[in-house]
């Protein structure tokens, strides 16, 4: 995993906004994307060209293969059925903020307002049916070397020294904890739902393995751990822990055997447009985020929520060896974050953690959660904030 050494080094979270015409082109296929490989391969050919020629050091596919974030998994397993979700048993959603501030998440879900930028309809698909396990989980592996191979392609085409492993262009591909998907799921076959995280775990492993043996770095994205605190009420932080504790002993198993540093961890709070008045702080649980088996850990740092936990590092030590990725542009605002402001963001990490422990990156996937314009023009932002923040570090 490259780090910082002479300039600070740029990334983001993995979710990009697709074309429209890819969008429709995807929906019109039963099962995803199967339908369209040369519309992928060529979207995922474009959005890596974007983001180097944006300025960001390491790129993704920017999810474009997947449904969403978390529920892609259900296109790769077997043992899962879709039910109409009326006829679910899943509670509709719930939480401290939603009880605190009915008002507006009753005028937010009627105006379907919570994860912003809408006119990628994909996005919300997969909420319309209720995937349910009735049989062992068995992992697909095409849809996964799909996307590597789209990945390849795009960094081949790029003229320079991009293929996986080669110093010149770094690369990777997220894919979900087993305890962001497990929440998800209806279960009819396994005894518990501990057994059913355990069964994923062990489904997942095959895809954590199949992007890293393809040279990538892999990310694993787990909302729902921190997510879980708002939205289980009936949780006092001791028994919080537990369960967080416990998803990440699952999550571990799952990257038995892989090496750390070609791995790193996104933690974020759900990332939805509400008050995130009731996310639980980053203190009570960095600790159990540094036990995740990873080279690098991502968290929001740009929301007006998290920006003040930067402080957190003037007294937990990173661990040696191990690279923090702030984020210090978000998908939460539609104001694009001035580059001084994003430079000044970045050395507060730097100050504390050293320029070499650093990457700078986004809080979340900007995917559907805000207009393509205003996202690019972030990751942009991104880019020259932290040539900036390089220009004052390096001449220090």
């Amino acid at each position: 995993m490259r780090r910082s050494t002479d300039r600070i080094l740029t990334t983001h979270v993995g979710a990009l906004q697709r074309p429209p015409e890819l969008s429709k082109a995807m929906a019109a296929h039963g099962q995803w994307a199967a339908g369209v490989p040369d519309e992928l391969r060529a979207g995922v050919a474009g959005v890596v060209r974007q983001q180097v020629d944006t300025g960001i050091d390491i790129v993704d596919d920017g999810e474009f293969g997947k449904t969403m974030w978390s529920r892609y998994v259900v296109d790769r397993l077997d043992g899962i059925e879709a039910r109409d979700k009326s006829l679910s048993r899943n509670p509709v959603f719930k939480g401290r903020d939603r009880e605190q501030f009915p008002g507006f998440y009753a005028w937010a879900d009627g105006n379907a307002t919570l994860f912003g930028y809408t006119e990628d309809s994909n996005f919300f698909t997969p909420m319309l049916t209720q995937p349910v396990v009735t049989g062992p989980l068995c992992y697909r592996p095409e849809t996964v070397q799909r996307d590597i191979a789209n990945l390849t392609a795009a960094l081949a085409s790029l003229g320079d020294p991009g293929a996986p492993g080669a110093p010149g262009r770094e690369a990777f591909l997220p894919a979900v904890a087993p305890a962001s998907i497990v929440v998800a799921l209806e279960n009819e076959y396994y005894g518990s739902e501990d057994e059913l995280l355990r069964a994923l775990a062990g489904v997942l492993r095959e895809e954590y393995r199949a992007i890293v043996d393809a040279g990538f770095i892999l990310q694993v994205d787990d909302a729902w751990v921190p997510a879980n605190w708002d939205r289980n009420p009936a949780y006092d932080m001791d028994s919080y822990r537990r369960y967080a504790a416990a998803s990440i002993d699952v999550l571990n198993h799952a990257l038995d055997g892989l090496p750390a540093d070609r791995v790193r961890y996104h933690l974020c709070w759900g990332s939805w447009h509400g008050p995130h008045a009731n996310d639980v702080p980053l203190a009570d649980i960095a600790d159990i985020m540094l036990d995740v088996n990873a080279g690098a850990y991502l968290v929001e740092a740009a929301n007006s929520r998290h920006e003040h936990e930067y402080h957190l590092w003037e007294d937990v030590k990173l661990p040696d060896g191990k690279i923090l990725i702030p984020g210090v542009v978000t998908h939460s605002t539609n104001i694009i974050e001035h580059p001084e402001l994003v430079a000044e963001r970045i050395t507060r990490y730097t100050d504390r953690l050293g320029a070499e422990n650093v990457i700078a990156g986004a809080d979340c996937g900007f995917g559907s959660r805000i207009h393509p314009e205003l996202g690019w023009a972030k990751l942009a932002a991104l880019a020259e904030g932290a040539a900036l923040a390089s220009s004052r570090i390096w001449q220090a």
